[in-house]
């Protein structure tokens, strides 16, 4: 059966169809138009551009060689719908020359003449953008594969952090009752309780600058070395000189600085010393009486060479039932919902109120005390030690 080089068959062709031609030719989209018993009358130069099927070729077309049985279930069932409800839209697949498939959105719709039913289908590339979506899946499934190998190095990350933690634990005439939260899962603060002798107990809290993985893995840093120094004996102000130029020579450029606040307690003397070096006032409680402040003598460690105080230390007498509370600022810097800072005021009530209650209980109080005030979850990493003088 002859065609034209546009592919329209002339026997077959409509008065009105060679009205159309020009403008279907124009158009960016490949056409085609079909008669109700599903046969080809016209196929723009685009159309064959897609295919790469010439327009005889389209005549004598099988799609059976193409299409599996599925697809042309498939394929029939959308032409069905074209012609019962006027129109349709739908994503599929255009043989190739060759055996290739171009994906195309297929939108059809249906008219008729006096006496004949017609169906225009005009057929848009989306090869770019299927290609883009592939392109996409792809780098979301390895950003997913990174982000579970990610996770899996903080699930880690944050067990080894938890086991630096101290465990509450009573010693000789002493207990310790400690809480440590990040506010992610892995966070700037710790606390240890050390002792190297049968007579003396170190305690010590330390606020890394920052949240998340970078002020961990100092923290973590800073715990080797201050574990080191501690279980040698070295004095608080050699420590702190040892650990600020630390932070400042071999860790250059971090952006990160620490505060601290350690304490020694000779059991037998009932005695303690502190030191802090720009850190939250520790607090000595006794009963029913407002907390004593041991404030920070020097500065934050790692900002400035001198920023350690010859005399960093304080010597103070203990006695029976006294309280050590030892915090980070997470305890202190939390907003009520009128942005109103509980502050240092605000904790030394808190811990004055509970006091007199056993060490464990006056610990959750105080947690609860912070949390009746803030406004919202947690946004820094909480410390928090109480020490009782048994």
């Amino acid at each position: 059966m002859p065609m034209t080089e546009k592919g329209l068959i002339d026997t077959e062709k409509p008065a009105w169809l060679a009205q159309m031609e020009t403008v279907l030719e124009v158009l960016n989209e490949g056409v085609i138009i079909a008669n109700d018993r599903h046969r080809i009358l016209f196929a723009n130069s685009r159309f064959v551009e897609m295919t790469g099927i010439s327009g005889q070729e389209l005549i004598e077309f099988d799609p059976s060689r193409f299409y599996s049985s599925g697809e042309r279930d498939f394929l029939r069932q959308q032409i069905d719908v074209a012609f019962q409800a006027g129109h349709n839209r739908y994503a599929f697949v255009l043989p190739r020359k060759g055996g290739g498939r171009l994906p195309v959105i297929i939108s059809s719709r249906t008219f008729q003449n006096s006496s004949n039913r017609f169906g225009i289908v005009t057929f848009t590339d989306i090869s770019e953008q299927v290609q883009a979506e592939e392109e996409l899946r792809s780098a979301n499934g390895k950003l997913q594969s990174r982000q579970m190998e990610i996770e899996e190095d903080l699930r880690l990350a944050e067990r080894v952090q938890n086991s630096l933690t101290p465990k509450s634990v009573v010693w000789d005439k002493l207990s310790v009752d400690a809480f440590y939260h990040p506010v992610h899962s892995i966070g700037g603060d710790f606390a240890l309780v050390n002792s190297t002798d049968h007579e003396h107990l170190s305690l010590l809290v330390c606020d890394v600058s920052g949240h998340g993985i970078g002020a961990a893995l100092v923290a973590n840093r800073i715990y080797s070395e201050t574990t080191a120094h501690l279980r040698g004996g070295m004095p608080f102000l050699d420590m702190f000189e040892e650990l600020n130029r630390f932070l400042i020579e071999d860790i250059p450029g971090s952006g990160m600085f620490v505060t601290m606040a350690a304490a020694r307690i000779d059991v037998h003397r009932r005695s303690m010393v502190f030191a802090g070096a720009g850190h939250p006032p520790a607090m000595l409680a006794r009963r029913d009486q407002t907390p004593f402040l041991l404030e920070s003598r020097s500065m934050i460690l790692g900002a400035l060479p001198e920023a350690v105080d010859v005399k960093s230390t304080l010597e103070v007498q203990l006695q029976p039932d006294d309280r050590i509370v030892i915090y980070t600022d997470g305890i202190t810097e939390v907003f009520n919902s009128r942005g109103e800072m509980l502050g240092i005021p605000g904790i030394q009530e808190i811990v004055r109120q509970s006091s007199s209650l056993p060490a464990q209980e006056m610990k959750q109080a105080i947690l609860d005390g912070v949390a009746a005030w803030r406004s919202g979850p947690p946004t820094d990493d909480v410390s928090l030690m109480v020490v009782h003088v048994r």
